[in-house]
């Protein structure tokens, strides 16, 4: 059987986007991946209009966990069963409802949706055990292109080279510091800290952390800069990372995430359970 790697570079990303995104994120790339879009989400934060909406509904000062696993499982349910299927359709449409309480704007859309492209490309660049070839990487773009048709984002740029420059250009206009994004950014890195380490370590850890956010991400979330020693030693922990991951096979069966044991749903899930409803007190829960 040809590894995974050698499979995908036989796919059309025109076609075959979905395999293509599925064998990267559940054979070859599965822990970079999740990382990845770990910290696309810091990005989000550096966004007021999208921060304070996120802080504003609750979810991440009471419930953290649960509204990571909650994200996590929605895309989790639509890349491992593919847009088309029956549980892709349903969670497309409770995401589509959660989204459809509050006031986004299409540019916030559209800003959420090239981070979900642009992160796990840099990621892999930065500090996976080799790069994303060109046929990978058009592949994410397509399968986010398909999906974001499908969440009714308007004037998606239709190549992968014009999609970054939006993103780019979004993010110099659009970056600065407000109090709700450091208030959703700290409850993150909490959260994200305690997949690793006790929460006695978490300053310990949290520079680490820092370590790995550029300058303009890091001052819309008015965390300090930190020493050239931790950035060193955080992205030396990742080569190593990457060293072992070279030198290992590829998982025959994949890594899926809606397998995982979720302290959130320790009995399970349904789909239509995920994510967040309306409060009888108001259209936006406290």
């Amino acid at each position: 059987m040809k590894p995974f790697s050698t499979q995908i570079q036989s796919l059309n990303p025109q076609t075959d986007h979905e395999q293509i995104s599925f064998l990267l994120s559940c054979h070859v790339f599965p822990w970079d991946l999740e990382r990845s879009l770990e910290f696309a989400l810091f990005r989000t934060f550096a966004v007021p209009s999208i921060s304070r909406l996120l802080a504003d509904t609750g979810e991440f000062s009471k419930r953290p966990r649960k509204r990571y696993d909650d994200t996590e499982l929605i895309l989790f349910e639509i890349l491992e069963h593919g847009m088309n299927s029956l549980r892709g359709k349903r969670s497309i449409r409770r995401m589509n409802s959660m989204h459809s309480r509050f006031d986004i704007s299409n540019e916030d859309f559209l800003y959420v949706l090239s981070t979900f492209i642009f992160e796990p490309i840099r990621w892999v660049e930065k500090y996976a055990y080799r790069r994303m070839t060109k046929v990978e990487k058009e592949g994410i773009f397509r399968n986010y292109l398909a999906l974001g048709k499908r969440m009714n984002i308007k004037d998606i740029p239709q190549t992968l080279e014009s999609f970054e420059e939006y993103n780019l250009r979004y993010e110099r206009e659009m970056f600065r510091f407000a109090e709700s994004n450091r208030i959703v950014a700290d409850k993150t890195i909490d959260l994200m800290l305690g997949f690793y380490v006790p929460r006695w370590l978490f300053g310990l850890g949290r520079p680490f952390v820092f370590a790995l956010l550029d300058d303009p991400l890091r001052e819309a979330l008015n965390i300090r800069e930190v020493s050239s020693l931790r950035k060193w030693l955080a992205k030396k922990g990742l080569a190593v990372h990457a060293f072992f991951h070279k030198i290992s096979p590829e998982p025959q069966q994949p890594v899926l995430g809606t397998q995982r044991k979720r302290p959130s749903y320790p009995e399970g899930y349904q789909i239509e359970e995920l994510g967040t409803f309306p409060s009888k007190a108001s259209e936006v829960p406290q």
